[in-house]
């Protein structure tokens, strides 16, 4: 099945070594995706940048603190409703919104 919608897209960056009630924060933003039932959610582990705080994230034999993008597609009302968690959970970090026209396809069951 395919379905044509205009969506928002999320580009979540903060660092590997981010938490959220112990656990790593790009687990958390996904599992909470999956309770919202947000249409698409991936995590991207970089190899070297900088965020908010300008300081150097990179992964390395002394520091496993890469940067890390959470991509996020769904539609307007779908990730309103994400917003407030992320309000909660990201304590340093970018947030990037755009507006994208998205084709999501599915398989139905017979």
């Amino acid at each position: 099945m395919k379905e044509e919608f205009q969506g928002r897209m999320l580009r979540i960056h903060f660092g590997e070594d981010d938490k959220w009630q112990g656990k790593s924060l790009h687990e958390a933003i996904l599992t909470k995706c999956q309770e919202l039932n947000i249409a698409e959610a991936i995590v991207f582990r970089g190899i070297e940048g900088y965020g908010a705080g300008s300081r150097i994230r990179r992964t390395s034999h002394f520091s496993k603190d890469a940067p890390i993008q959470v991509s996020i597609v769904d539609t307007e009302e779908q990730i309103a409703r994400l917003i407030p968690f992320l309000d909660a959970v990201v304590e340093e970090g970018v947030v990037a919104s755009s507006t994208v026209e998205a084709i999501r396809y599915s398989r139905t069951k017979s």
